[in-house]
């Protein structure tokens, strides 16, 4: 049967704005079944803590289990391929780091694009690292280290958990931007890293606060400054390496992501309930526990975060020479 154009028209019309309609409807009625939140790290981690913490809120707000699954393994790569791998939905996100950024650029051979293959949801919080020395290092302040570096090149060793790790790339940008000369020291995790500065083995340490306060307060580590632009609520006496660095800036970052295609009404659901959850005191005051600070925004904010690092860290990255373990 041949239909009039007129009847054609208004069939094509009608088809048209179904996708839309349909999208909305899905929204609304979105979760409508347990939601699963990737974390690319071992439990008892602080990924595993930032993540149950907002999980924990999403389930309450959403009405729906918000189940968080830990897939550890090749520094957080195996949870992100899961990720993209996974119908967009929104019924599976992941909760992305600045590992993941990092890892962007340090492996070559990705199954994913994380540029292309991700939809950013939400930021949830930032987190410096902490520049810890040995009390044997005569230095109390940044100018003091960068002097006493400069004349002792390539005497000084400086710690990480691991070729490519976040501690390693902070201190390669620091040892760039500076004009210092340090011997890099991987270490298969973070707490063999802080024995042996302990230990007087290694000199420096770039290290995320959590892992080191208390030895900063029993002054069995010295801070002489922290990685962020801005001074840190938890070390507030401690200065920054910009304001002795000008333009140095080093920080670890959470937030959700969903897999690339994902409804925009269903990120605009996730946003503004994660948002929510930031701007609750009790919430906010569990996450600055951990040493950070909230960073609440829209989707583009975070997307424009996400960029931002992965061209900052490709250049790290490929000056240094850095190649994964």
């Amino acid at each position: 049967m041949k239909l009039p154009r007129r009847h054609f028209l208004q069939l094509a019309t009608g088809a048209a704005a179904l996708p839309p309609v349909s999208l909305i409807a899905r929204a609304q009625s979105y979760p409508s079944r347990p939601v699963h939140l990737l974390v690319g790290f071992a439990a008892g981690g602080p990924n595993d803590i930032i993540a149950r913490l907002i999980g924990q809120w999403l389930s309450e707000r959403l009405g729906q289990p918000v189940i968080v699954e830990n897939r550890p393994g090749a520094a957080s790569n195996i949870a992100a391929e899961a990720l993209v791998k996974a119908p967009p939905d929104g019924y599976t996100l992941l909760l992305l780091g600045s590992t993941n950024a990092i890892n962007a650029t340090l492996y070559e051979k990705l199954s994913f694009n994380l540029s292309r293959d991700i939809a950013p949801v939400a930021s949830i919080i930032r987190q410096p690292n902490v520049m810890l020395v040995n009390p044997s290092v005569p230095a109390k302040a940044v100018p003091e280290f960068i002097a006493y570096a400069k004349a002792n090149p390539g005497k000084i060793n400086m710690a990480s958990s691991g070729n490519g790790s976040a501690s390693h790339v902070c201190g390669e940008l620091f040892k760039t931007m500076a004009g210092v000369n340090m011997v890099h020291v991987p270490y298969r995790g973070g707490a063999p890293a802080l024995t042996d500065l302990l230990a007087g083995q290694v000199q420096v340490y770039f290290v995320p606060i959590p892992a080191s306060i208390e030895y900063i307060r029993t002054g069995r580590l010295r801070a002489l400054a922290v990685t962020t632009a801005t001074r840190s609520e938890t070390l507030p006496e401690t200065s920054t390496v910009d304001e002795f660095v000008p333009g140095y800036e080093a920080s670890g970052w959470f937030g959700v992501v969903a897999p690339g295609n994902t409804p925009a009404a269903v990120i605009e659901k996730l946003n503004k309930e994660i948002n929510a959850g930031l701007a609750d005191p009790k919430l906010k005051a569990k996450l600055t526990d951990l040493g950070g600070t909230v960073i609440s925004g829209s989707p583009a904010d975070f997307g424009k975060l996400i960029a931002e690092e992965i061209e900052k860290w490709a250049k790290v990255i490929k000056f240094a020479g850095i190649k994964p373990d």
